[in-house]
């Protein structure tokens, strides 16, 4: 039986005050969004289709904004009549919010197919999205 005890990782997670000499770098929870398009993985295809807009992605998430998977609009084109778990990405990357966001950007540049990453709490739980556009810049601490 593992008995978890919340940390600092916690801390930083929660948006809470950072001190100490690495408190100034900018975290890629500085750069995510909180407003994520989500979905249950039993939404039928129609219900979300409608609010995904070019180069947006739809988080699939359980009851507890636990993250399963994500979906692009390009992956529901032909989908009609199937529920969104049959269309997704199972097992996105995830950062923990006290990642460096120049190091989430230097990620991104050298696999240039990735376009965002999402951010979780230890216990995976959606905490954001951040764009490349988001965390682009961020080395210099703006």
């Amino acid at each position: 039986m593992y008995d978890y005890a919340a940390g600092k990782m916690d801390w930083f997670a929660a948006g809470l005050p950072r001190e100490g000499s690495a408190a100034s770098t900018t975290r890629i929870a500085d750069r995510a969004r909180a407003e994520v398009l989500t979905a249950a993985p039993d939404d039928e295809v129609e219900t979300v289709t409608g609010r995904l807009v070019d180069g947006e992605i739809l988080v699939v998430v359980n009851g507890e904004r636990v993250v399963l998977g994500v979906v692009t609009a390009e992956s529901l084109e032909e989908a009609n009549g199937r529920s969104v778990d049959r269309f997704m990405q199972e097992a996105p990357t995830t950062y923990r919010p006290h990642t460096a966001a120049d190091e989430v950007a230097e990620w991104m540049r050298a696999d240039d197919a990735h376009t965002h990453v999402l951010v979780t709490d230890p216990g995976g739980h959606l905490l954001g999205v951040a764009h490349r556009r988001d965390v682009e810049g961020s080395e210099s601490g703006s």
